[in-house]
């Protein structure tokens, strides 16, 4: 019988919940065990789901790095392995508050600086000062060994020397703040040269606000995008019960990662909608020196693709039921939109905030320019020109533009809350196209026209390159980033493509 790995297991005989998990069977002989079982030491369920979420995260990242086996770590892994290991001495510390540290603050402070020579005879002990750096030395790398060997990280010997730099810093301020503790004292910020935020500014509370405010005055995201990722902020506030940056836990966001999960979030919702914005808020104050390091850097969601779940095109029989409903249609963006999208790939938020003015021959082609004064794009490769499919210039496109005089052309879109017409439009033609009776899960109503489009450019042979500049697609290579798109090489390509004959 296959053994549920999705939450905490309750032991029949105790009652306390423990973890399970099988180890992958490509890692079983260097795990050396065909499954991950403790205790989680709670018989509560919910303590048990949060305990069981940051295991789980732990598993998966160690088996991730097992499986990608020695290598060079990043500077920003560096100072995550070092901060973890720093949170483990202050959650020791927390549980045993009287506790002496054996970290000596003066020897601590000057750790790797550059060693005095000492005359040595081998029968001599060493000087007290280098016995003290070697045995603080000897700390860091024992610590920084326990966590690589936790982490599954195999790394070079380089980056262990920094890692264990790194955790002598952590450790040089767990040790000052534990000390002020006991003593009842307060502490001067320590050296800025050594990069350590003072125990007195990190206990000042950071809100949520100012952080958001800083990274929207340095990022200047589109509204609708200040509007969602405020929301998320949000959310997570009442998650944790606070707004505070600088209590801001990676623990917190598995936390939080697994009660979105056991809301029915999807993976990918989670990953991109909730745990991107808040890492890119964290990364500008951590950038900013609001707080020393991401909590949030590695936490992230497995996604595991399934076929059934896999997005696709339309196929040419409901590409015809869509177009074909479309022609029907006396409402504009009804009638325009869906063909818009099917002969040129576009985004239906681009399509729908389309203007008179951005309907235009150049070079003697007439084509559609995606422009950001009609409205906000989604990047820089966002804005393009791709010339009219001469299947929309049968149908009657042309005619139609030439009866707007000026601005939008669905003027009958009402534009949203964030002054946008493309944001209105997807939401009512997603609606539409699921009446029409496309209930398929893989399908994206309007999204599902780019999928269409880049297959049908495979099909028949389209040049790569331009193919992508036509779908405002990033460039794969540097050498794609040279050169212009000129619009008689576009419409080559894009006559390619066959005109989908629709029943009368």
């Amino acid at each position: 019988m296959a053994l549920s790995m999705a939450r905490p297991w309750k032991h029949p005989d105790s009652g306390f919940f423990w973890f399970r998990k099988r180890v992958p069977d490509d890692l079983k002989a260097i795990v050396g065990k065909r499954e991950e079982r403790f205790s989680l030491g709670t018989r509560e369920p919910q303590e048990a789901k949060r305990l069981h979420a940051i295991k789980l995260a732990e598993i998966e990242e160690r088996w991730a790095n097992l499986r990608r086996g020695k290598r060079a770590l990043t500077s920003e892994e560096i100072a995550h392995q070092a901060h973890e290991i720093g949170s483990d001495v202050r959650r020791h510390l927390s549980a045993n508050p009287h506790q002496t540290l054996l970290w000596d603050i003066e020897v601590g402070a000057s750790l790797w600086a550059k060693p005095t020579i000492f005359s040595l005879d081998v029968m001599q002990p060493l000087p007290k000062e280098l016995a003290a750096k070697m045995d603080q030395r000897s700390l860091c790398f024992d610590l920084v060994d326990e966590r690589l060997k936790a982490a599954g990280l195999s790394a070079e010997a380089g980056d262990r020397q920094r890692i264990a730099e790194a955790t002598s810093m952590e450790l040089q301020r767990v040790a000052q703040e534990h000390h002020a503790y006991l003593r009842g004292l307060s502490l001067p910020n320590p050296p800025s040269a050594l990069g350590i935020i003072s125990p007195v500014a990190a206990a000042a509370p950071l809100p949520f606000e100012e952080v958001i405010k800083g990274w929207l005055s340095e990022k200047k995201p589109i509204k609708k995008t200040e509007y969602v990722w405020r929301r998320v902020m949000k959310e997570l506030s009442e998650h944790l019960g606070h707004d505070d940056v600088r209590r801001i836990r990676s623990e917190d966001l598995i936390s939080w990662k697994a009660a979105l999960l056991a809301k029915g979030l999807k993976a990918k919702t989670i990953r991109d909608g909730k745990l991107a914005p808040v890492r890119a808020i964290l990364q500008w104050a951590t950038d900013n020196r609001k707080i020393p390091v991401n909590p949030g850097t590695r936490v992230n969601i497995d996604l595991k693709a399934r076929s059934s779940e896999k997005r696709r095109g339309y196929n040419d029989d409901e590409a015809k039921i869509i177009l074909s409903a479309a022609r029907k249609e006396k409402e504009p963006y009804r009638r325009w939109a869906p063909w818009v999208c099917a002969y040129t790939g576009a985004r239906i938020a681009e399509v729908c905030q389309l203007r008179r003015e951005d309907i235009r021959k150049i070079d003697g082609i007439y084509c559609i320019a995606f422009a950001a004064e009609a409205g906000s794009l989604k990047n820089v490769n966002s804005e393009r020109v791709v010339p009219i499919h001469s299947a929309l210039k049968s149908e009657g496109f042309l005619k139609f533009v030439e009866t707007v005089k000026s601005g939008p052309l669905f003027s009958d879109l009402l534009p949203d809350r964030f002054n946008s017409r493309g944001g209105t439009g997807a939401k009512a033609l997603s609606k539409w196209i699921r009446l029409l009776g496309l209930t398929d899960k893989r399908i994206s109503p309007n999204h599902s026209w780019r999928h269409r489009l880049k297959t049908l450019g495979r099909r028949h042979g389209l040049a790569g390159d331009i193919m992508d500049a036509m779908t405002g697609h990033g460039r794969k290579t540097v050498a794609d980033t040279y050169g212009e798109f000129p619009p008689e090489a576009m419409m080559r390509e894009l006559s390619k493509i066959p005109i989908l004959h629709l029943p009368k």
